[in-house]
């Protein structure tokens, strides 16, 4: 993912917290914003500590990132996304993720049809 789709800023998770829509699943959390004028999606992730180590964390974010850049031309592009990893993700390889995120991307009804 480029740096100019990326949610970074607090106040930019903080916005999508806030006036933004949620939707889960047992693995991952996610929730999205429209933003009008954007061309490119953002996204942001968020990964406890209580899922693990550095190095765990790290990985999970990986198969977050590798999973939304195999996605990208599905998601719909003026969005913020925030994805908050649950605990089972920490278990998981990455084919399991991204299964695990088109699930709750579909749920939210964020993904277009190529």
């Amino acid at each position: 993912m480029k740096k100019r789709q990326r949610v970074k800023k607090n106040e930019d998770f903080q916005k999508v917290f806030k006036k933004g829509k949620s939707f889960a699943n047992r693995q991952f959390v996610v929730y999205f914003l429209v933003k009008e004028g954007q061309t490119e999606f953002r996204v942001g992730l968020s990964v406890s500590k209580k899922l693990g180590n550095a190095v765990t964390r790290n990985q999970i974010k990986r198969y977050i990132r590798q999973s939304i850049h195999e996605l990208k031309d599905e998601l719909k592009p003026n969005m913020d996304y925030v994805i908050i990893a649950r605990h089972p993700a920490a278990t998981m390889d990455f084919h399991e993720v991204k299964q695990s995120l088109q699930h709750v991307l579909r749920i939210a009804k964020v993904l277009r049809k190529v």
